[in-house]
């Protein structure tokens, strides 16, 4: 099973030193049923590409909750066993978590088929959108406008052997 599972470049960082992705069980994202049901696709590319995309938000979460971290929202694509990624299913039906999963965790970080990053032309809007994030929360149209500005921004792909580079980058 693939899951993206959302992070900062810290800890993207972090990772990167430790080889592994977290220590305990890690929320990540994936196709689950509730998903596909409010996606409505049977494409898994389109699926997986709606997974990625929840995933992304997780991570503007993350950044919201860490001023100072690099703003610029990271997903790690990683292939777990089937089974070791698990759904909530009391927590299927709410949007806020909809292809949300649990992994056992830790995850190592050779398990990684490929790395999601921001670029840089899209630091302004991410930084605006982590700090729209709670009014968007609340209710507020004109902070989710905010926070959709940074969903505009596609996540650049990068292969695992980039990671040392991308980490080394983000440290200037």
């Amino acid at each position: 099973m693939r899951v993206y599972v959302p992070l900062t470049l810290s800890g993207l960082a972090e990772a990167h030193r430790t080889g592994q992705l977290g220590t305990g069980p890690l929320v990540a994202h994936a196709v689950t049923p509730a998903l596909r049901e409010w996606y409505l696709s049977d494409d898994i590319e389109e699926l997986e590409y709606a997974a990625l995309n929840r995933a992304a938000l997780a991570s503007l979460r993350l950044l919201a909750a860490d001023a100072g971290a690099p703003r610029r929202r990271v997903v790690v694509a990683a292939d777990v066993p089937d089974g070791a990624a698990t759904a909530d299913p009391d927590r299927g039906p709410d949007p806020a978590a909809l292809g949300e999963v649990r992994v056992a965790g830790p995850l190592p970080l050779a398990k990684a088929a490929s790395v999601h990053v921001d670029s840089a032309d899209a630091e302004a809007d991410v930084t605006a959108a982590a700090g729209a994030l709670a009014a968007a929360d609340g209710g507020d149209d004109d902070a989710r406008f905010v926070v959709d500005g940074a969903e505009d921004h596609e996540l650049l792909w990068y292969a695992t052997q980039e990671i040392a580079s991308l980490v080394e980058a983000a440290g200037d």
